[in-house]
């Protein structure tokens, strides 16, 4: 704003001092004065574009750097939540191959239990068949039948 109250200023004073001098003169000077202010006024432009977009620039580099932070934060957490449960999983998975070879042992060893009663009722049956041949009895329940 100074510029062009010192530039309207500048050429008032010469036409006055002049008194009466050439037209042309006046008007070529006062296209010089007008060039020189539109010069000066795009080069302030282009400072202030210049100035904001580096102003731009800072605060996109900022916000780029924000969020590498807040990324490799989050996959951090993430990475360690997952090994957690990887953890919880595979005691789980233990936990349970544990109770399935604890069912497997309980269960042969009722096997094994059954056929030892099994081998204990049949040599009682062969005794108890022995007595009978022996003394001739017959047994007192034969095929639902009483005797």
């Amino acid at each position: 704003m100074d510029n062009e109250t010192t530039l309207a200023n500048s050429s008032s004073t010469v036409t006055t001092s002049e008194g009466g001098g050439s037209k042309e003169r006046d008007e070529a000077l006062a296209k010089v004065n007008q060039d020189r202010a539109y010069s000066h006024i795009r080069a302030w432009e282009e400072n202030e574009k210049a100035k904001a977009f580096n102003k731009f620039q800072r605060l996109l580099s900022k916000i780029n750097s924000w969020e590498n932070t807040k990324k490799a934060t989050a996959e951090s957490k993430l990475r360690k939540a997952e090994e957690k449960l990887e953890k919880k999983r595979a005691k789980y998975v233990e936990k349970m191959k544990n109770r399935v070879a604890e069912v497997h042992r309980q269960a042969e060893e009722m096997r094994a239990g059954a056929e030892a009663r099994k081998g204990e009722d049949i040599l009682h049956v062969e005794e108890m068949a022995g007595a009978h041949r022996a003394f001739g009895h017959l047994p007192k329940k034969f095929l639902c039948f009483e005797a």
